[in-house]
């Protein structure tokens, strides 16, 4: 099917809703309880405690809690949401709970209790039981699946590229995506329906309601930026005190997916230029340095386009694996310097003359977890039981509309492409591809207004150079939100708290003593990247 750029434009511009709905609650689910019913604690699960560290294993306690499948409907179906706690050092002068949510969407955050120290000041987890959990379609909850087995999966996922450039490429993932959300419609169930950003806020209140705490205190992270400002306009006088970490733009986010998408495409360019000037600028520090960093990306990512590179080890680059992996690299400066080494070493198979600042070759390091939504499909022997979870496009085809043609895809990847040269063909093949025949046509979803007045300020936090969610994001945030203030770090990667003593000090007043930090303060990073 053909469409002309008028058709084109206007497409781009309308971004029409998608959404889908699916999955069943276990049988503990079922049970009848009253809104707000207390949170049963107890051991957590062997498998759990072995993702852990050693030294929380005894301190933390787990529930599955029931809330209901469709909130509308409070009486009727329910499934279930896993929670770990972690509890506060010094009980006798606990503030109250604090919960946690990692971003995604689709991000399992039921560990992340026992992991406070990794983001939070000592003081946090003398003050508050940290409180994580897997949110509804998610991990040890009730999951939204699918494909009932891993060679389902396998059979579609594996058909699918990242950053199709080629005709057949382009084709077959089109094909296979059209596979994946059918396979959704067939086999997801009711859940599927009922996955939007809203139903997670009210869970959130349940849950809140369930440890006995009369107001939220919250610290999301990513996508749970806009969990936390939905549950501030949902429940502004329930808001005691959020922050917001690495933060979408919740009006383009649920007023046009594709905007939305072509911007974070261009946020991950931003990030991108910053780390190939300050690489530049710090010269033997970055293995990279030995000429104009910036030209020597641009020419081995045209060659890749072209054909694989093959390093001396025998190790074969790809298109989509070299942009795949500085995508994942960009997210953690502590990555950066070995980023530059292996960016050096696929130059240098282009221009031998080129020395390795690092001479050994480096392994070529998995990329960080994958933030595009894919399944993490692994090959079995035999019919293993599907394990992963689809609540990524669950999640992103309610909340974020696009046009629901997906014969579109080629013209809008091309145009981002030219755009955002590195980074806009991948963002254009995940959410506006699959989203456009996501089998929830319709979806129920929350997209707005963001601008009730909490009863304390909420707190954004935002990076200069976050590639995921770019600064101007945070920017916009603070100004959509009713009563917000905007803590800003001149650092790279995506979100900060636990890397930056200034704003982690100013989190802490602030989530201890509800003290607002005094607005357009910047911070620097504790650690530079080179």
């Amino acid at each position: 099917m053909k469409f002309g750029s008028r058709t084109l434009v206007v497409a781009l511009a309308l971004g029409t809703a998608v959404s889908g709905l699916t999955a069943t609650g276990s049988a503990s689910a079922q049970e009848a309880q009253a809104q707000g019913a207390p949170i049963q604690w107890g051991k957590c699960a062997d498998d759990v405690l072995a993702e852990i560290p050693a030294a929380q294993r005894e301190r933390v306690s787990c529930a599955n809690h029931p809330v209901p499948l469709d909130h509308r409907k409070p009486r009727g179906e329910k499934i279930t949401i896993a929670l770990m706690k972690a509890p506060a050092t010094d009980q006798a002068n606990k503030v109250g709970s604090l919960f946690i949510n990692p971003g995604g969407p689709g991000g399992a955050g039921l560990i992340y209790s026992a992991y406070g120290s990794s983001f939070f000041q000592p003081e946090i987890m003398k003050r508050f039981d940290l409180i994580g959990f897997d949110p509804r379609g998610v991990g040890r909850s009730t999951p939204l699946r699918c494909f009932k087995t891993q060679e389902e999966a396998d059979a579609v996922f594996n058909r699918m590229s990242s950053v199709p450039v080629t005709r057949t490429e382009i084709r077959d993932t089109m094909d296979a995506t059209k596979d994946y959300t059918d396979s959704c419609a067939r086999v997801a169930g009711p859940l599927l329906d009922h996955m939007s950003t809203e139903d997670v806020a009210r869970d959130l209140d349940l849950l809140r309601q369930g440890v006995g705490d009369r107001d939220l205190t919250y610290v999301g992270f990513s996508y749970g930026t806009l969990l936390g400002a939905t549950y501030a306009n949902l429940f502004p006088q329930r808001s005691r005190a959020l922050v917001l970490d690495g933060n979408v733009d919740p009006a383009l986010r649920t007023s046009n997916g594709a905007e939305y998408d072509r911007q974070r495409a261009q946020g991950f360019e931003l990030a991108l230029d910053a780390f190939l000037k300050r690489c530049d600028a710090e010269g033997d520090k970055c293995a990279y340095s030995d000429g104009n960093p910036r030209a020597k990306f641009d020419e081995v990512r045209d060659a890749l386009r072209k054909a694989p590179i093959t390093l001396p080890s025998g190790t074969v680059v790809t298109y989509s694996g070299y942009i795949g992996r500085v995508t994942g690299d960009l997210y953690a400066p502590t990555r950066f310097k070995a980023l530059a080494t292996w960016l050096q070493s696929i130059y240098a198979v282009l221009h031998p003359s080129a020395a390795l600042t690092v001479q050994a070759e480096p392994e070529l390091e998995k990329p960080l977890a994958n933030k595009h939504g894919l399944a993490d499909v692994r090959a079995g022997l035999a019919d293993a039981e599907y394990l992963s979870d689809d609540s990524y496009y669950g999640v992103n085809c309610t909340d974020k509309p696009f046009v629901r043609i997906p014969e579109l895809f080629p013209y809008v990847a091309a145009k981002w492409e030219r755009e955002s040269p590195t980074f806009g063909r991948q963002q254009a093949a995940s959410d506006l591809l699959t989203c456009a025949s996501w089998p929830v046509p319709r979806p129920d979803r929350y997209a707005g207004p963001w601008n009730k007045r909490t009863k304390n300020p909420v707190v954004v936090v935002g990076n200069y150079y976050d590639p995921a969610t770019q600064y101007k994001f945070s920017q916009r945030m603070t100004r959509e939100l009713g009563n917000a203030v905007l803590l800003s770090v001149d650092s790279f990667g995506h979100c900060i708290l636990g890397d930056s003593a200034g704003a982690d000090t100013a989190v802490t007043d602030y989530l201890v003593n509800l003290k607002t930090p005094a607005p357009g303060q910047v911070f620097q990073p504790n650690v530079q990247p080179f």
